[in-house]
């Protein structure tokens, strides 16, 4: 059997092995060490096991992932994403779909404390949904925005996904999360006019809340300064140079830590709860990415990538044609297969091929996150839908498929501008590095 073919089989076995429900992170080891020891013998084989193990686990940069999932969730503790969720509720809700479009924007900015797709969905679900049932708005659009929302976790900086990708592209994490800022705020505002057409053209889907006053309205903003503060500290620090990521995400974790004391909130149960939530989800992304560098080698010995970036070349279909190619290919497997997973599985091979077609690797990530995005919320095994629907149970799942459509649309449409505008990804990285 031919290298190539070895690898393609590699490939068969590792999404038959996720389809009986092995986890990612075991199937990407088991394939990968067999991969390299039918290569290049068992002693290779046990030394990448091993080594990627040590290395992975040691570099210094992956300390900001547990030091934000921190920060996310003492600032969750804290009730920082309810203050942020009334003030934009207090100030748009007595619009057509204010409080969906209030959910939107608290999504937005729990996403730059969290960096997490799921969090954002769970957390800002059960603050939102109560009161847009309380409201009686339409059970589509009410889900579809939560999920559409939660989203947002892994393009609004700090990302899990952009420390991911640049772990495993060995790119700039200050940069990844840079060239995040303005697509978040693009796709954020996309959203929100898919709420108003939606809201324009089936009014009963998002009725008019309360109106408030000004002293209400001014109380809320107030109290929703906290996690302002902690998302210009963090993200404004790393763009001024005076952060590095890490260094942000160290301050970002002690200020959220001071708001939860300062707020009385802060007990053993709380702290305790924080804790483990966020040795849970350290552990799984540390054991990905273990998994992941264990399988890059073994992608790498089958010569799979350059195979297939000769094939791709020999369509003729030009760099563009090549990246619709691909992106569609994202958009297909990102139904079946969990965002993240999907992302360390597939850039040992997509990444170099994309990267010789001429494309900035940094705009790269910001098209890949998006498109991972997508899958989150496509059927039939959107992630965030399933975990708006853990929250809603009467609520049939079809419905909040049906929900999140204008969104997915609207992320289409995000992706569209971002290939023909670049520069809106680049100019922030750009101007901060240069």
């Amino acid at each position: 059997m031919s290298t190539e073919l070895l690898g393609l089989a590699g490939f068969g076995v590792l999404f038959a092995l996720m389809a009986i429900g092995t986890p990612v992170a075991i199937a990407l080891l088991i394939v990968g060490f067999a991969g390299t020891f039918l290569l290049s013998g068992f002693q290779a084989a046990a030394y990448t096991l091993s080594g990627q193990a040590f290395a992975t686990v040691t570099v210094y940069e992956l300390s900001i992932i547990p030091l934000f999932i921190l920060m996310g969730n003492l600032a969750s503790a804290a009730g920082l994403s309810r203050d942020l969720f009334d003030a934009a509720y207090r100030l748009i809700g007595h619009l057509r779909g204010g409080l969906a479009a209030a959910t939107i924007l608290g999504c937005a900015g729990f996403a730059a404390l969290s960096g997490s797709s799921i969090a954002s969905a769970v957390t800002m679900g059960k603050v939102a949904y109560p009161q847009m049932r309380r409201y009686r708005y339409g059970e589509r659009l009410a889900t579809g925005s939560i999920a559409a929302g939660g989203t947002l976790g892994i393009l609004i900086p700090p990302s899990t996904g952009f420390v991911i990708y640049a772990v495993l592209t060995e790119e700039s994490i200050g940069r990844l999360f840079m060239a995040g800022v303005l697509p978040g705020l693009l796709l954020t505002s996309l959203f929100l006019v898919a709420i108003a057409l939606v809201t324009l053209l089936t009014p009963e889907e998002g009725p008019r809340g309360p109106v408030f006053n000004l002293r209400e309205k001014l109380t809320s903003m107030f109290r929703a300064t906290g996690i302002l503060t902690i998302i210009i500290i963090t993200i404004g620090g790393i763009y001024t140079g005076f952060f590095t990521p890490v260094e942000a995400a160290g301050v970002g974790a002690c200020f959220a830590l001071i708001m939860l004391i300062a707020r009385g909130k802060c007990t053993l149960r709380t702290l305790w709860g924080a804790s483990a939530e966020t040795l849970r989800t350290t552990g799984m992304a540390f054991f990905i990415l273990i998994g992941a560098n264990v399988f890059a080698p073994f992608v790498a010995l089958s010569h799979l990538p350059e195979t297939i970036a000769g094939a791709m070349t020999g369509l003729a279909l030009g760099a563009y044609g090549t990246l619709a190619i691909i992106l569609f290919g994202y958009v297909v497997l990102g139904m079946f297969i969990e965002g993240l997973s999907l992302l360390v599985i597939t850039l040992p091979i997509v990444f170099p091929l994309v990267v010789s077609l001429g494309f900035d690797p940094i705009w790269l990530g910001v098209i890949m996150v998006i498109v991972l995005e997508m899958g989150l919320i496509s059927p039939p095994i959107g992630v965030n839908v399933f975990v708006v629907k853990s929250i809603v149970p009467d609520v049939k799942i079809e419905t909040i498929f049906a929900g999140i459509m204008p969104f997915w649309l609207a992320m289409a449409i995000a992706l569209i501008i971002l290939v023909i505008v670049p520069e809106i990804a680049l100019i922030l990285p750009n101007a901060m590095y240069n």
